[in-house]
């Protein structure tokens, strides 16, 4: 029985998986966003929130655990510095995986993942207001039309005082 066999061991031995997640973490952090494949992805992830999670609080303790992990004293610097500042008020959550479709060689499902508060266009894209069609289209050229008549008739308004205006300058000239 697999009872507590949970793991994805990615058809990799031990060492050349752990040392495969470190490299591709030590990617993530210095590059933001990786291309990979869904399953490496979701390894990854469960791989490197836990670290990023321990950046958060800048001990010493806490860089000699991740450098255990990680084994590049510039990924500990980028990660300590840079990351631990804008997740630092995130409980969880750090990265995010969007799928992009299949690899052509071998049709291997293929992703960005990255990390969210480094994405910019993410951010800054408000959301669209929901259309919805439920009036159909009577509400919608009732208005259309009430708002060209609207207007019409203020520009009628407009344009009386103005003619009446010159017509008494011309009646007090005479």
């Amino acid at each position: 029985m697999r009872h507590n066999k949970k793991f994805n061991h990615l058809g990799r031995t031990a060492s050349h998986r752990s040392s495969m997640l470190a490299n591709m973490a030590i990617s993530l952090i210095m590059h933001k966003r990786i291309t990979t494949t869904v399953a490496k992805a979701k390894a990854l992830k469960k791989y490197v929130e836990p670290l990023i999670t321990r950046s958060k609080e800048d001990t010493t303790n806490n860089r000699r655990v991740v450098f255990s992990y990680l084994q590049n004293k510039f990924a500990i610097k980028e990660l300590f510095s840079v990351v631990s500042e804008k997740v630092g008020d995130r409980p969880g959550g750090y990265t995010r995986i969007i799928k992009l479709g299949h690899r052509q060689g071998d049709a291997a499902d293929i992703c960005f993942i990255e990390l969210v508060d480094f994405d910019e266009a993410m951010a800054k894209t408000p959301k669209a207001a929901k259309k919805t069609r439920r009036a159909g289209k009577k509400a919608a050229a009732q208005t259309e039309t009430a708002a060209p008549a609207a207007e019409v008739a203020e520009e009628v308004k407009a344009e009386e005082p103005a003619a009446e205006a010159p017509a008494a300058e011309e009646a007090k000239a005479e």
